[in-house]
């Protein structure tokens, strides 16, 4: 007897949303049922066009997802449409209110913070009534600075404090990516788009949150830094051109403190030509740990995959809002 496939619908069409469409494609187990983006340049258009595919998908883009939720039988929807949980709880509602389970790349939704406990509340509280589960993950927050060393724990009789340094070259990374974190503005640009939210890495609050939950740390003081990284010599990547003096990218530091010592640090160094990048862990307990992975994790080609290898453990998953250290871990799903 075949088995019956997996029904996806991509909504966010943008790098990572295509990646993992062509990524979702080479799935045997998996078809793509629709697909949702408001680029005026897409919608209409057949997916397989869109993603440069050689014949068309049957397939096409369209601007009004609630209509297509309610004729498009699907089991999941990737959701790669935005960072921010207030920016993109509509449409969280509106997929959950089709009823489909989720799996966002959403950075905020890996593990609600104080600011938006009462938006993961209701978004629980309606996956729960509609049977369904939302998941939000990635590379980074959903496994490098948080999945990761927590699953080293598992070999720790006891754990005392948690250390990651994730150093990221940028000029290898997506535009959007770049220009998130600030490429080629000036310092002054920079500080003012970060106090604004308009800019910068989301997600590393919830990674530091996740940490402390899961090992029962409770922290007196959580701090969080963000400071520009000044370009040193004239650089260039395929979108941008630096001259010394100009933002090169972030350094993103979130600490965790017990008693006044610092027991959590989670140390994001992302920029346009970062030497010796790489991803390192340092668990102090029993036994110590030190993990180092060079080069780092790649985070684009990474983020689609983990999006998509965490499909099956999302369908099922009980209804509600999860994180990912309350499904199996993901593998390579095949």
């Amino acid at each position: 007897m075949e088995k019956k496939k997996i029904r996806v619908i991509h909504y966010g069409l943008g790098p990572i949303g295509l990646a993992t469409a062509k990524l979702v494609l080479t799935k045997p187990d998996m078809e793509i049922v629709g697909a949702v983006d408001i680029a005026k340049e897409m919608v209409g258009k057949d997916l397989g066009e869109v993603l440069g595919q050689s014949a068309p998908l049957g397939v096409r883009v369209t601007d009004n997802a609630e209509r297509l939720f309610a004729k498009v039988q699907a089991d999941v929807v990737i959701h790669t449409a935005g960072s921010r949980l207030k920016k993109i709880f509509g449409q969280i509602e509106e997929i959950l209110r089709g009823g489909k389970n989720i799996v966002t790349s959403a950075e905020e939704l890996l593990f609600p913070v104080p600011e938006n406990t009462e938006l993961a509340r209701k978004i629980d509280q309606l996956a729960r009534e509609k049977g369904v589960t939302v998941l939000g993950t990635g590379v980074n927050p959903g496994f490098v600075m948080d999945a990761l060393p927590l699953a080293l724990t598992g070999v720790c009789q006891e754990v005392r404090e948690v250390h990651v340094e994730r150093v990221v070259d940028a000029s290898t990374r997506r535009h959007p990516l770049q220009r998130k974190i600030g490429a080629g503005m000036t310092p002054e640009l920079f500080r003012e788009k970060i106090a604004e939210k308009a800019l910068g890495h989301v997600g590393l609050r919830e990674s530091l949150y996740l940490i402390a939950d899961r090992l029962r740390f409770v922290l007196d003081d959580i701090r969080e830094t963000i400071e520009p990284v000044i370009a040193e010599k004239p650089l260039k990547t395929d979108y941008f051109e630096l001259k010394p003096g100009d933002v090169a990218g972030i350094r993103n530091i979130g600490e965790g403190f017990r008693a006044g010592k610092k027991i959590v640090t989670l140390d994001l160094r992302m920029y346009i030509g970062a030497e010796d990048p790489h991803d390192s862990i340092r668990i102090v307990g029993t036994p110590d740990l030190t993990l180092r992975i060079e080069g780092g994790v790649a985070g684009d080609q990474a983020t689609a995959a983990i999006l998509v290898n965490s499909i099956p453990a999302v369908i099922a998953a009980a209804p509600g809002l999860a994180n990912v250290k309350d499904l199996p871990a993901p593998y390579c799903h095949q």
